[in-house]
């Protein structure tokens, strides 16, 4: 008790009272700053991913077509590299697609795709005479389909 008349005399409370905030509020400043290079850091990992490597960190369906190759010699023949991951052939099993690997559901959904286009086109889907559909398992979750 005495200790503190004494601080209170001399204005010792006040010192610390100040020293204390100023220590919270460089706490404070500390952590935000930490919190900020901790955000700088993710987002240029972020950065660094790819559009499927993305999709796949955030457990969303994600399909593109890497290429697509025009027979020269035949312009009805062709292929498109298609690429994939887990997710994308999980929302096809949900919507339906049955197969014993992850290229058949694919490709079973992009046969689907093709003929629902041509048929919203106009285009007669009857296939005698245009040729075949190929799937070529590349790995890695991609396809050529040709």
């Amino acid at each position: 008790m005495l200790n503190n008349l004494f601080k209170k005399l001399l204005g010792i409370d006040k010192l610390e009272e100040n020293a204390k905030l100023a220590i919270e509020e460089s706490l404070r400043v500390q952590q935000s700053a930490k919190e900020s290079i901790d955000a700088a850091k993710e987002a240029e990992r972020l950065s660094k991913l790819t559009p499927k490597e993305l999709a796949t960190e955030k457990k969303e369906p994600y399909v593109a077509v890497l290429d697509t190759h025009v027979n020269k010699d035949n312009i009805r023949n062709g292929f498109f590299e298609l690429d994939w991951n887990e997710y994308f052939v999980v929302q096809l099993r949900l919507a339906g697609y049955i197969g014993d690997s992850e290229e058949e559901i694919v490709d079973k959904w992009f046969q689907d795709l093709c003929r629902n286009i041509g048929a919203e086109a106009g285009v007669d889907m009857d296939r005698r005479n245009s040729g075949y559909i190929n799937v070529n398992t590349i790995g890695e979750g991609k396809s050529e389909i040709s």
